[in-house]
């Protein structure tokens, strides 16, 4: 998350009194504070910029702040949400006017030191740098706490993405990364081996990001015929071509407000980059046999197998349209270098495609031949070589070294 960001903080309440006692107990020059009224109100906040933490009360008039809060936890994972209950606090005290809420009754007020118990309780980064020394910490005591909860902040950052198996360490800089780079727009490319899951973090990207709501749509630009792409890409106007009966959006626009997943870019005809660079440039297309500009708003990440820039080198590929794809690059590791994975790996396979509770399981001397193999096909072969397994294994509890049809042994007989 950017520094100038990093103290970011909204406070989402119907009533003044209360959003104002958050605020003057967290008051600083290096924090940035915005209130909001309601929940919606409050979402708008949060996707206009980056924020730290958002406190929440209870009470909102529009919205069901636990629902909400179970939202914005799963869009914006890098967000601490503090829940407050300011009926349940003291008065501020007698010579203080109570806040009238909606329905003309005196709201009851949390005090200066409730909220800020409040705030180190349910959510240590609110006493990051930047807090007054007379209404929480010293500097020093803040820079202590900081540095106590840095730790914990990089184990979420690298903790495993949704839909991924395992967390070898050479994976959490890649987890680390997509966390980073989800909330935002940016376009991204993600490079690794056939096989290795680079679908799983172009979704995990999407998931994290504020777009999640929305469609996520695959192009594989490699299984689509090329006399058919530009169509299924950009669409067509009815008559556009032989058999054009009515128009068709095409799979760019039905990515609106969402994400659109470019698979095997590295197969995108030479004739079609053009285009496509256009559309990465100004977010509008053209329809095929129309002359209407359509403007889309849509986060591009693409993935290859292929080395993008050797490919440019040999004119294959546009240099121009390779920068625009390569706003951020994300390579993957190969199976063979995330060997703690493997035993994860497999046991989700087993759970998936068993036929049976409970699911074989791995012997060792099984598990210690999966972690020695070099895996060309990465997670997709030893996907494969599971679901081999399970058939092969017929209705034993166990399964062993010869029940594992391996790609460099053949069929080992289970008899």
């Amino acid at each position: 998350m950017p520094s100038n960001y990093a103290n970011h903080i909204l406070v989402a309440s119907p009533s003044h009194v209360v959003r104002q006692r958050v605020l003057e107990s967290l008051r600083s020059p290096a924090r940035r504070f915005e209130q909001a009224t309601g929940g919606a109100e409050a979402l708008v906040h949060l996707e206009s910029g980056f924020w730290q933490v958002l406190f929440l009360d209870r009470r909102l008039p529009d919205l069901d702040a636990e629902e909400l809060s179970q939202t914005v936890r799963r869009r914006y994972p890098e967000i601490e949400v503090v829940l407050l209950d300011p009926e349940v606090e003291r008065p501020l005290g007698p010579d203080l006017d109570p806040d009238l809420g909606p329905d003309g009754d005196p709201e009851i007020n949390p005090t200066v030191s409730t909220v800020t118990a409040v705030c180190e309780a349910q959510s240590p980064l609110a006493t990051w740098s930047g807090a007054d020394p007379d209404l929480s910490r010293s500097g020093a005591d803040n820079a202590a706490r900081a540095a106590e909860l840095a730790p914990a902040r990089d184990l979420m950052l690298q903790s495993p993405l949704p839909g991924m198996i395992g967390d070898s360490r050479i994976m959490q800089p890649v987890c680390r990364l997509v966390r980073l780079l989800a909330p935002r727009d940016t376009t991204v490319l993600i490079t690794g081996p056939t096989g290795c899951g680079k679908e799983v973090v172009a979704r995990a990207i999407h998931q994290l990001s504020p777009r999640a709501g929305r469609a996520f749509v695959v192009v594989n630009c490699a299984a689509i015929p090329e006399t058919l792409l530009e169509a299924e890409l950009f669409g067509y106007a009815r008559g556009a071509f032989t058999g054009a009966m009515q128009a068709y959006g095409g799979r760019i626009q039905a990515a609106q407000g969402g994400t659109l997943f470019l698979d095997e870019i590295g197969e995108m005809p030479l004739n079609l980059q053009p285009k496509l660079l256009r559309f990465l440039e100004q977010r509008e297309l053209q329809r095929l046999g129309s002359a209407e500009v359509v403007r889309v708003d849509a986060r591009v990440v693409s993935a290859t197998n292929a080395h993008l820039l050797s490919l440019v080198r040999e004119g294959k590929f546009r240099e121009d349209l390779y920068y625009r794809l390569c706003v951020f690059p994300i390579d993957i590791p190969p199976l063979r270098e995330r060997t703690e994975d493997i035993a994860p790996l497999a046991a989700h396979f087993l759970r998936t495609y068993s036929l049976r509770p409970p699911a074989p399981q791995l012997s060792a001397a099984a598990l210690q031949l999966l972690r020695a193999q070099p895996w060309g096909g990465n997670v997709r072969e030893l996907q494969n070589v599971i679901e081999r397994a399970l058939i092969l294994v017929e209705e034993r509890a166990v399964i062993y070294p010869e029940h594992l049809m391996l790609a460099d042994s053949g069929f080992r007989s289970s008899r």
